[in-house]
């Protein structure tokens, strides 16, 4: 199986410059996908300075611009590069490409860069290169075919040197200033309850103590809200589906106005539990016999309610009680 090579990543080469993946286009490359070697073409009279295959499978996986090299094996020289690219002893490729757009801005540059970054170019060719980290690496072709050629450090006008920011001069001190944060940081000790000639060191402390006190309170405070919505369901106030949105309430508004809205709820009221508190106590009696009473309950009915007294002794033995006819 072919070996794939990476044309371009977004990182910083060695021109100090960073050529986006995304922004290269690669529309007319793939009409005519040539590769190269070193970059060098028929039209400098060089040797070796030959078409030796073309690229497949060029494509973009993530910030990769990556393709398979396919070599002419008619040809001697193109062969051998094959051979030694399939044996592992060449093992680099490089883009050869036209820029286009450029960008100086902060969310375009990275660490390391000195030159302006390439938001948009266009793919010209790819070679085989020796050693990707020379300038070799990477070529960049003027509109109109003509390399681009950057030493490290080069002025050029279509790939511009990075301006350095300039350093702010600190502005000289001043006695007003001074004395202004004196007097500050003595407001800042008094209301911390310190002298005015405490130290950093117990400024320190008087912080630490004030945030664990709010941290204790705070916990207290949860504590008394989490009791009094506990109280409430238990009194049937609010059901316990409810429990999170009331502890919650009791954060947001405090626990006095906790406790205003749980005192404004009444507890809830089941139907037997109406219909019986509406019976009142002739209900009460009548879920009951006469033997299943106390006696003390007994005398309560005889003397409050002697009619239901008279049915449930009727019912029991038989007769009326003598003493009510």
């Amino acid at each position: 199986m072919a070996r794939e090579f990476v044309i371009n990543t977004s990182r910083v080469n060695s021109y100090g410059t960073r050529v986006l993946t995304s922004g290269i286009d690669t529309a007319q490359f793939k009409k005519n996908p040539v590769l190269l070697y070193m970059h060098r073409r028929d039209r400098w009279g060089e040797v070796n300075a030959m078409v030796i295959g073309r690229v497949e499978n060029l494509r973009v996986e993530g910030d990769l611009l990556i393709g398979t090299p396919v070599f002419d094996l008619g040809d001697k020289f193109a062969a051998e590069v094959g051979r030694k690219w399939e044996d592992d002893f060449l093992r680099m490729c490089s883009a050869g490409l036209e820029p286009i757009e450029f960008s100086s801005a902060p969310e375009h540059i990275s660490q390391g860069q000195t030159r302006a970054t390439i938001t948009k170019s266009k793919l010209i060719e790819v070679s085989i290169v020796d050693i990707g980290a020379n300038d070799d690496a990477l070529k960049l072709y003027e509109p109109g075919g003509k390399v681009l050629e950057l030493a490290a450090g080069a002025a050029s006008d279509l790939l511009p040197l990075l301006k350095p920011e300039p350093v702010a001069k600190p502005a000289p001190e001043s006695t007003t200033d001074n004395k202004q944060i004196n007097f500050s940081m003595e407001r800042i000790l008094l209301a911390l309850g310190l002298v005015a000639t405490a130290t950093e060191s117990d400024a320190l402390a008087a912080i630490t103590k004030l945030q664990t006190d709010a941290a204790r309170v705070e916990s207290i405070e949860l504590a008394r809200i989490e009791t009094a919505v506990d109280d409430a369901i238990k009194a049937h106030k609010i059901t316990a589906d409810k429990r999170e949105a009331f502890i919650a309430l009791g954060k947001s508004a405090g626990f006095d106005h906790l406790g205003t809205a749980l005192d404004a709820l009444t507890p809830a009221v089941k139907p037997m539990q109406f219909i019986n508190q509406g019976a009142g106590s002739a209900s009460a009696a009548a879920s009951k016999s006469y033997a299943d009473m106390p006696e003390t309950e007994l005398q309560a009915l005889r003397s409050e309610n002697p009619e239901e007294f008279a049915r449930l002794f009727k019912a029991e033995f038989g007769v009326e009680p003598d003493d009510l006819k």
